[in-house]
């Protein structure tokens, strides 16, 4: 989403960043924080299905922004409201589609496949010979994943995961085409809180039977329902927040390439929390991907 001002922020957030903390750590927090998120959700996935677990991360965390934003929607166009569905839509999308792909495929790998989504825009909106070079190197990236990369135990890994991976990073095209038309009409976290409610919204149908059917089955519902919350705030809450106060205190070209190391952080959570091990072809891969992105964030003009 696009970067509110300091005073779009409840008093009490801002209070909370006034320690010195630098940005760049705060912004690689917050990928950690996001990553772990991503990790801790593959539980959930058996007893609420991949549906259920996004439907109700989605709707716990547009709850808790709506009551912080308390978003206005009077005095909005059409267009404005359309935008903002589109942008939840989206939203919504990519966090189904990258949670059913990382049920079939290593983290790691799902999380540099849907990186391609941001990558692809910033590349596409460039007409500089140098950024074919950047192209190429993220290309065969993901040559070397998809094609040579391995799942758990060695396998090949599952097409309908990568496919997944690739409808996702479709959906981020889309988050990062929509969010700044969105960032100029709503204030603050405005417009995050109503792009999460309208994907949770767009989700219920698909998650709806799934989570009831996890929470009426299994003998700890309300642990379930309190792990689901705790995933809300993994991402997008505390990610958001970080890396607003991020952006406040820092170029955003540097925050870019920060950003672009998001994939190499997927993996080496997916390795330290779930046990994924990369081999050579996916970590190549990988490092091709964030050369790439670092690249053309480096060259690009400002």
């Amino acid at each position: 989403m696009s970067t509110p001002n300091s005073a779009a922020l409840p008093r009490s957030v801002q209070h909370s960043f006034r320690f010195g903390i630098p940005a760049p750590v705060l912004c690689l927090v917050s990928m950690l924080v996001v990553q772990l998120g991503v990790a801790l959700s593959q539980p959930l996935f058996r007893p609420l299905g991949v549906e259920g677990v996004t439907f109700m991360r989605l709707a716990f965390a547009g709850l808790v922004l709506t009551v912080v934003t308390r978003p206005r929607l009077r005095g909005k166009s059409r267009r404005d409201l359309a935008a903002v569905a589109l942008l939840g839509t989206a939203s919504g999308g990519m966090a189904l589609l990258f949670a059913a792909a990382i049920d079939r495929i290593p983290m790691g790998t799902a999380a540099t496949i849907e990186f391609l989504g941001p990558l692809s825009v910033a590349l596409a909106l460039s007409r500089r010979l140098l950024d074919v070079v950047w192209a190429v190197l993220a290309g065969g990236g993901v040559v070397l994943l998809a094609l040579i990369g391995e799942g758990a135990g060695g396998e090949a890994l599952d097409p309908v995961g990568l496919l997944f991976a690739f409808a996702a990073a479709a959906c981020f095209c889309l988050y990062i085409v929509l969010t700044p038309r969105v960032g100029k009409v709503f204030d603050g976290f405005e417009g995050l809180a109503v792009s999460m409610a309208v994907g949770a919204l767009v989700m219920l149908p698909f998650g709806i039977g799934p989570a009831m059917h996890g929470l009426t089955t299994e003998p700890s519902p309300v642990m379930l329902v309190a792990a689901a919350c705790g995933l809300a705030l993994l991402f997008p809450v505390i990610p958001y927040a970080l890396e607003m106060v991020a952006l406040r205190k820092m170029p955003r070209k540097v925050f870019s390439v920060l950003v672009s190391l998001e994939p190499g952080i997927s993996a080496c959570v997916g390795v330290v929390v779930l046990g994924q091990i990369l081999g050579g072809a996916e970590l190549v891969g990988i490092a091709c991907v964030v050369a790439a992105s670092m690249g053309a964030t480096f060259t690009a003009r400002d």
